[in-house]
């Protein structure tokens, strides 16, 4: 059974769609739907999120349905869940406990199964009272002296211990992959960014022609996947991230911060959005706002609606108006892929500079940064000079820049 709120900031119709995506992550984690209640309420219950009488009635619709777990919508508090375990005599889930649960399931690295355990252990420690309610007829009660209460003491000083154990395999997997990135210095980067199922595996294998895993399902990439990919004029390295969602977990966040690290150093994101769902506005803000909570908000970005082929008319007409600059494609039929790469290059363009510099012969080293970091269109010798005409990366410029300084005033721009 799913359960979800609506009220004074949601509509009953938004409440819905929440709870369809509810049923997509349940589905994701092995579950069968069987049932979804929406309640009406100003603010949840702060004992049992729905109020005792609609808890008992709960119980009743999960009896005659012979449902074994309900999950909510929201994040719950230790009492709601020990509560409504009590109230239902079920299975209790919120959805952070219910996307970790997929995390861990999809975990497939080393990075990946070390960042989805210590978000779970983060996310265990304040909930470990519920975990010992057992004792409580021996100790008469949590919170008096006895072995409940010992038990759980002991237990987070051992989960403490690991969740510092987990941290610092993560800061040396974190150094190994900066030293990763460090050997892809000279390369254009571009991550595709985006809300949980918005085809962003599909897009990387219609530019790329590879075959990283892509399924109509959630969170089906947790690792970053990079892959070199050949544009008309560039050479670039395009990655595939790990797909955001509304409610993201903040423990998932801060432990994925390292694999984010393709979204932060990235030149250029392409977001891409499910142009065919009724949410493709909510998708646009989550994606926005957590890039925001990562610090990656000032890489150049293009926004890019997929699933066109599935899309009306009026959708398209109506998406083109809200957002002009958009490039509407669909990866899995190949459409507008050839003007998503066009404006790709022209971003990059932006980036260029052209230059001719006279340098003296033997300020070799300013010559051979020139050939190693830039596009030499031309190149002659005049006298005890060569003249080099080249195109540059902006960023490359300036420490060309700062070299052409310490050799002195005998190079110049023309």
């Amino acid at each position: 059974m799913l359960v979800g709120l609506y009220g004074p900031n949601t509509t009953r119709k938004q409440a819905e769609e929440y709870l369809d995506e509810l049923e997509m992550l349940t589905d994701t984690a092995g579950g069968n739907t069987v049932e979804k209640v929406l309640q009406n309420r100003n603010n949840p219950d702060v004992s049992t999120y729905v109020g005792k009488g609609k808890l008992q009635e709960l119980k009743g619709q999960m009896k005659a349905l012979n449902i074994k777990t309900v999950i909510f919508d929201d994040d719950l508090s230790p009492t709601q869940i020990r509560n409504i375990e009590a109230g239902t005599e079920s299975k209790v889930l919120d959805r952070s406990a219910l996307i970790l649960d997929i995390f861990a399931s999809r975990a497939q690295t080393a990075a990946a199964k070390t960042q989805v355990e210590l978000a779970q252990l983060q996310y265990l420690l304040p909930r470990l009272t519920r975990y010992w309610t057992h004792l409580s007829r021996q100790s008469g009660g949590i919170g008096t002296k006895g072995p409940g209460e010992t038990q759980i003491e002991t237990d987070r000083r051992i989960i403490g211990q690991r969740i510092a154990a987990l941290k610092s395999k993560l800061e040396k997997l974190d150094r190994q992959r900066t030293t990763q990135r460090k050997g892809r210095e000279g390369m254009i980067r571009i991550s595709l960014v985006g809300y949980t199922n918005a085809g962003k595996s599909t897009l990387m294998n219609a530019l790329t022609e590879t075959n990283v895993l892509a399924e109509n399902k959630l969170f089906a990439t947790l690792d970053s996947t990079v892959r070199r990919h050949e544009l008309e004029n560039h050479e670039v390295l395009l990655s595939d991230t790990v797909g955001f969602i509304r409610k993201l977990p903040h423990n998932l966040i801060e432990s994925f911060k390292s694999t984010l690290d393709e979204v932060r150093e990235a030149d250029i994101l392409l977001h891409v959005v499910d142009g065919s769902s009724t949410m493709a506005h909510e998708y646009i803000e989550v994606v926005e706002k957590t890039l925001k909570e990562i610090e990656a908000t000032n890489t150049k970005t293009l926004l890019v609606l997929n699933k066109v082929d599935m899309m009306d008319q009026e959708q398209v007409v109506m998406m083109k108006d809200e957002y002009p600059e958009a490039i509407f494609i669909s990866a899995e039929r190949g459409i507008g892929l050839s003007e998503l790469e066009q404006n790709i290059e022209a971003l990059i363009e932006d980036d260029y500079l052209s230059r001719t510099i006279s340098i003296p012969i033997s300020k070799y080293k300013a010559i051979a940064f020139i050939h190693e970091h830039a596009n030499v269109l031309n190149e002659k010798y005049v006298g005890n000079n060569v003249e080099v005409s080249f195109r540059i990366a902006k960023k490359d410029f300036k420490q060309l820049s700062h070299l052409l300084d310490t050799i002195g005033a005998e190079s110049q721009v023309m």
